[in-house]
């Protein structure tokens, strides 16, 4: 009967045994695939006490050990315990109840990571509406910028030289002007032959066949040596520098003359630059500079459509270009040259010397309504194939071309153009350059009573007023002052 009572006690103890590490099994399998999230490998032991005074501890480690040997050892420990006295059996899980804590702390932070999210996601979107609105404010600031810069225009440029730091004085010379333009209206003439005379066109002139001509032509008659010279007016001003050093050398080692100067409009700047840049080579044979209507400090018509940052500057830019590159075929480089900032540059890298006497002369243009309708004759157009007659006693014809003056209302667009420069920056001008503009420091200033545009120094007018001066008088007189501003630096004649 006791035998049969042990085996029953046995038993139980058996299954209940079993039955208990089912349980710490399933609790065992979570925990570890819990620290398994985490990283960690646990050793999680357990000790059964008996009621004999023994013990029997066991430890497992889940990834050192395989499932055979596990169970192995489990079987192993359940027939060891079936002799153990089960009313006395305690299990310790100290590391379980370590892990129970974390999991509950990794469960009560999951709210806790939504909310850390959703706030990342609301500050993610008020970041980006942020982002947003600073960028319409720089737009709106940049566009205001833009505005603000094309209002202003060359505000702040024009007569610059006038207030630049170390530039020396001008002189008035208009007086001792008008008095030789009166003796030369007189039939007094007074330009030497000791000198050759080069006229220098300014930009656009390859386009006008009439650039100087009748000037020539009249220097021509008193038997003075005159020359046209022959550069791409639509030539940056560097590159028109060293034609004209190379030009100067030939007719100074041909003719063995030293050369007066006389330049209009970019003219005035290529030649001035020739000087600036090449003087060492040039100063023994350069007589003198008289600078006509030329934008030595800039002007503000080649500022406002070249300026970068103002409305419209990169579309302006491009037709620009499309018209000097494309149309005519000259360089961007020769318009660029005349703003304010290409100027102010080249000026303060290249000093003009002032061993030479200098002459700037500035007008301004009329702007009264009957100028609008003014038509200016400023080319020849050739009709080829038109019948002429052979001679007067016959009555054959020569099929032969005729040249025909082109005219063009270039007096109302100089008109224009000043009445628009006078009323955007209330000054004075010819029509493309504005007189404070036109003064080169350190020169003779001759300004005429006259009103003339930028176009009549170098084209003749259609209607001419006898009472009045032309444009070749008015070259001689500024090269004969020229020539009398050369003898008083040599010491040969009174000072103005």
């Amino acid at each position: 009967m006791d035998d049969i009572f042990n085996s029953l006690l046995r038993l139980t103890s058996y299954i209940s045994d079993r039955f208990i590490q089912f349980i710490e099994d399933l609790v065992l399998r979570d925990a570890i695939r819990c620290i398994e999230n985490f990283g960690v490998t646990p050793t999680i032991s357990s000790s059964v006490c008996c009621s004999n005074g023994y013990t029997i501890s066991t430890s497992w480690k889940p990834p050192q050990c395989g499932i055979g040997i596990c169970e192995n050892n489990r079987a192993s420990y359940n027939t060891r315990e079936l002799l153990v006295d089960t009313r006395s059996l305690i299990v310790h899980a100290s590391h379980i109840t370590a892990i129970v804590p974390s999991i509950c702390y990794k469960g009560l932070t999951l709210p806790l990571y939504g909310i850390q999210y959703a706030w990342n996601l609301g500050m993610a979107s008020f970041r980006y509406s942020f982002l947003c609105i600073r960028c319409a404010h720089d737009q709106v600031h940049r566009l205001l910028s833009r505005v603000r810069k094309t209002l202003r225009g060359s505000y702040d440029d024009i007569g610059w030289l006038q207030h630049a730091p170390g530039m020396p004085p001008v002189q008035d010379g208009t007086s001792r002007f008008l008095d030789l333009l009166a003796d030369i209206r007189n039939g007094e003439h007074a330009l030497p032959n000791s000198f050759v005379y080069l006229l220098i066109p300014g930009l656009f002139s390859n386009h006008g066949p009439l650039y100087f001509v009748a000037t020539k032509k009249f220097f021509s008659k008193m038997g003075l040596a005159c020359h046209i010279a022959k550069v791409h007016s639509e030539a940056s001003v560097e590159h028109n520098a060293l034609v004209l050093k190379q030009y100067i050398e030939e007719i100074y080692w041909g003719s063995g003359k030293p050369v007066m100067l006389l330049g209009h409009s970019k003219g005035g700047i290529d030649a001035a630059a020739a000087l600036s840049l090449y003087w060492s080579n040039l100063k023994n044979k350069v007589a003198g500079l008289a600078l006509v209507q030329s934008p030595y400090g800039g002007t503000p018509v080649a500022s406002d459509m070249l300026r970068e940052g103002q409305i419209g500057d990169k579309e302006t830019r491009r037709i620009m270009e499309l018209l000097i590159c494309k149309v005519i075929k000259g360089d961007i480089r020769a318009l660029e040259d005349l703003t304010y900032e290409k100027r102010k540059e080249f000026i303060a890298k290249h000093e003009l010397s002032l061993d030479i006497p200098l002459i700037s002369f500035h007008s301004e243009a009329r702007i009264a309504p009957g100028v609008l309708a003014t038509m200016t004759q400023i080319a020849h157009a050739e009709l080829p194939w038109l019948p002429l007659p052979k001679s007067d006693h016959s009555d054959t014809c020569l099929v032969s071309g005729r040249q025909v003056p082109v005219m063009i209302p270039i007096s109302a667009a100089m008109a224009v153009c000043a009445l628009h420069l006078q009323l955007r920056y209330g000054e004075k001008s010819d029509g493309l350059v504005t007189c404070r503009d036109a003064q080169v420091p350190g020169s003779v200033v001759v300004r005429p009573n006259m009103k003339l545009d930028h176009a009549w120094m170098v084209y003749s007018s259609k209607k001419k007023n006898p009472t009045e001066p032309d444009a070749r008088e008015m070259c001689e007189a500024l090269l004969t002052l020229l020539v009398e501003l050369r003898n008083m630096k040599n010491g040969l004649e009174q000072p103005l």
